[in-house]
């Protein structure tokens, strides 16, 4: 079956920057970074396919989970926003209602017991639950029994599926995520660490599951590049574009890092889509060669890892 991917969500999805950059303009430092991680899905609402977008993130003072549902009628999505500050532990069960086109959905969630590993994306023991016409048309998370029990709706006659997702973490040399490659595979956990600073020359590593799969050495001549990796048996394109962690100032920009399951295209249309994009320097601005709006829409899944060195 064909996903339909919006073009306002592609759009919205590849400009995207985190809110203390967009309101200030200035460097990211530790005090204003805002952790985020973003995943969109296509979910079955309502008799369409529906882009829904799950957004989690974190600063030193908030903690935040949105939900927003894309409407087939206008240009606006049904949005259902989720507090969940450490300090009020009821915040973190809870359902709440909104609606669709003038379709009913109910959200419910559990994050009392949520485990967690530096990103504002829980990875175990919790659940968020969407329910729509007494059917789970979303579900998140490894408690999936007491999702069903307290929705009291019946599983959907077809999975939502993730289509993208896009972290921005903020760090000094590491940075790290987590990203199933296959829809009904476990996650990998995903490390990018560098030396851009000292007397040796730059140098990146990328490991998946604690195994180094790609080293480059001299960085300051090859911080744009691509290669293919293997991941149990499975091939997945890495992508990554760091001119930003070795020209620009701490926090002003971000390295941008893609994995794209599957073998490679045609090296001619990795850039097709952004070549005239920015404002001909590379410290504002997207990235100069990879973007959301490029990759996800002729993918079965892309992760893209926006690593902000900060000080």
């Amino acid at each position: 079956m064909a996903y339909r991917i919006s073009a306002r969500t592609q759009s919205l999805s590849s400009s995207q920057q985190p809110p203390a950059q967009r309101l200030t303009n200035e460097p990211v430092t530790q005090k204003t970074a805002q952790s985020t991680v973003t995943c969109v899905y296509q979910a079955y609402i309502a008799g369409f396919w529906r882009n829904v977008t799950v957004l989690w993130s974190k600063n030193v003072m908030n903690y935040s989970l949105c939900i927003s549902v894309e409407s087939v009628d206008d240009e606006q999505a049904s949005t259902c926003k989720i507090d969940l500050k450490p300090w009020h532990f009821w915040a973190k069960k809870g359902y709440k209602t909104f609606e669709v086109d003038g379709n009913q959905l109910d959200a419910y969630w559990d994050l009392k017991s949520a485990k967690f590993s530096g990103s504002p994306e829980p990875f175990a023991e919790y659940y968020v639950v969407l329910v729509s016409e007494e059917e789970v048309v979303l579900l998140l998370g490894d408690s999936k029994k007491k999702a069903y029990k307290r929705a009291k709706a019946r599983p959907g006659l077809v999975d939502a599926v993730m289509f993208y997702k896009k972290e921005h973490v903020f760090g000094k040399k590491s940075f790290s995520t987590r990203a199933a490659f296959d829809q009904k595979k476990r996650e990998h956990d995903i490390v990018v660490e560098s030396s851009t600073s000292g007397p040796r020359e730059p140098e990146m590593w990328i490991s998946i599951d604690g195994i180094v799969l790609i080293h480059v050495r001299n960085l300051q001549w090859k911080f744009r590049g691509n290669q293919t990796v293997l991941v149990n048996k499975q091939p997945v394109q890495v992508f990554w574009d760091v001119h930003a962690w070795l020209f620009c100032a701490p926090g002003s920009n971000h390295g941008l890092f893609i994995f794209k399951p599957g073998a490679a295209e045609c090296d001619s249309d990795l850039d097709e889509e952004d070549e005239n994009k920015g404002d001909g320097s590379d410290c504002s601005g997207p990235s100069r060669y990879y973007s959301t709006q490029s990759y996800s829409k002729a993918s079965d899944f892309c992760l893209f890892l926006y690593a902000w060195k900060i000080e």
